[in-house]
């Protein structure tokens, strides 16, 4: 049963918390940019990501690990320049967090300050729960982000599901109380079983986002670049394609290679 969307002329976090009291899906998609960020934020997305799936789509690389802080930054300046409406969550990057608290909070504090995000999403359970709290601590809003976490990628060996076990189900559970008592104000859950992100999301009192982790969530997110069909090889069984522009797009500019050759274009109209 769907609930009436309420209008919010401006996303906030408090606005997502609400949304969840009251029963209302959350939308979420990446961005990366100027121009694609406009086009997501006018067709009413709740909150833009700007992950660090860029290292993916944008760079090429084939792990999220290359991207940098000031990557991230640059990214993440365009999208907020051109919102009006969404959240803007910007991810930290690998290696800007992990090993020191304090080096946690200087790679925030540069993303707000020097991007304009609003808050900050990191990877991670109790093994990060230090560098949380320092962020939060500085004021700063963290998103937090359980189940397959990209940025372990070696650690796990493999982009499969996660928290089949039951004895990783239960840090699962347990991390995600934890993020929720220290103060995330909404949590990620990537790629595992369904029943279990119902359960959590049904537990804590912050929304639960999830991609590949069910309906029973409180809202979902996809890669822009994957639900506009703009990648072509990547087909997880969570991903609904929207769109197929890999193919409207190929076609579009081999039809205008061909009508530069053909002396076609410009035609008549189209000069000075």
């Amino acid at each position: 049963m769907s609930v009436a969307k309420k209008d919010y002329k401006r996303i906030t976090v408090k606005t997502l918390v609400d949304m969840k009291a009251n029963g209302e899906k959350i939308s979420m998609l990446t961005a990366y940019d100027y121009t694609m960020a406009k086009i997501v934020d006018g067709a009413g997305v709740d909150v833009i990501l700007v992950g660090d799936s860029a290292s993916n789509v944008m760079a090429g690389h084939e792990t999220t690990l290359p991207i940098t802080l000031d990557q991230m930054i640059y990214h993440a300046a365009g999208v907020v320049r051109a919102i009006e409406r969404s959240l803007v969550v910007v991810d930290l990057p690998f290696g800007s967090y992990q090993s020191d608290p304090k080096e946690a909070l200087r790679s925030a504090i540069r993303i707000m300050k020097e991007s304009g995000g609003h808050a900050v999403k990191l990877e991670g359970g109790k093994e990060v729960k230090e560098s949380i709290k320092r962020i939060l601590n500085a004021g700063i809003p963290v998103m937090g982000h359980l189940g397959l976490t990209p940025q372990s990628i070696y650690k796990f060996g493999t982009y499969t599901v996660r928290a089949k076990e039951e004895q990783e189900a239960e840090k699962l559970k347990e991390d995600a109380l934890m993020l929720e008592r220290i103060g995330c104000f909404a949590i990620v859950l990537e790629k595992i079983p369904a029943k279990l992100a119902q359960e959590v999301a049904e537990s804590i009192s912050i929304p639960v986002i999830g991609i590949g982790a069910g309906n029973g969530v409180d809202g979902q997110v996809l890669v822009l670049h994957d639900m506009l069909g703009m990648t072509h090889e990547f087909h997880p069984r969570f991903l609904r394609r929207y769109m197929n522009l890999y193919e409207d797009m190929t076609n579009s500019i081999s039809q205008y290679v061909k009508d530069v050759k053909d002396l076609d274009f410009p035609n008549e109209e189209e000069q000075y």
